[in-house]
């Protein structure tokens, strides 16, 4: 089983289209960082990682981001490795207090808007001062029945099944720079 995962994930890497190379995905962090700099660096923001796509997002973030800040992270999923999502799973959430805080988070993709519409809620009913929430990459499609939407977007991608920079496909390639679409998808 897992020979034909990693058969399956070497041939999806080789046959990709790539969408954003590394530098573009760079570029779009850095551009992203400098409006949330503006907007959060005077209010102390606690930053939520969502886990695990946000992983790298984040990590790339971070450094732009030259000013007092906590980090945090949940993890809730509605994929588990799927290719297709279900009902959202709680995994962990954080352990800093989000009650009176701005709150920045931080997502890899808003696809149909579901799994970020309910952590923005969750975030919400915490009772946080400010919310506002980046995503690497958004894709152009209308599947977003419930309006879900970010402060700041890295980058768009057409409504193709996408994976890297903290994306994967089938829990791999989560680790390439660019963003890559399954050839034919």
């Amino acid at each position: 089983m897992g020979e034909t995962r990693l058969h399956e994930a070497e041939q999806v890497r080789a046959e990709a289209d790539c969408l954003h190379a590394p530098d573009a995905v760079a570029a779009a962090v850095a551009r992203m960082a400098g409006a949330i700099g503006a907007d959060l660096a005077a209010l102390n923001p606690l930053v939520l990682c969502v886990m695990t796509g946000a992983l790298l997002p984040t990590a790339w973030l971070l450094p732009h981001l030259d000013f007092p800040l906590e980090l945090d992270y949940l993890h809730a999923t509605r994929y588990d490795g799927a290719t297709q999502g279900a009902e959202l799973r709680w995994i962990h959430q954080p352990r800093t207090a989000l009650n009176g805080r701005a709150v920045l988070l931080v997502d890899d993709i808003l696809d149909e808007g579901v799994t970020l519409h309910a952590l923005q809620s969750w975030c919400l009913r915490q009772e946080v001062a400010l919310l506002r929430t980046a995503v690497l990459v958004q894709k152009r499609h209308d599947r977003n029945r419930l309006g879900t939407r970010a402060d700041y977007v890295g980058l768009e991608v057409p409504d193709r099944y996408v994976f890297g920079a903290g994306m994967d496909y089938k829990g791999y390639w989560r680790n390439l720079p660019g963003i890559y679409a399954v050839h034919g998808l």
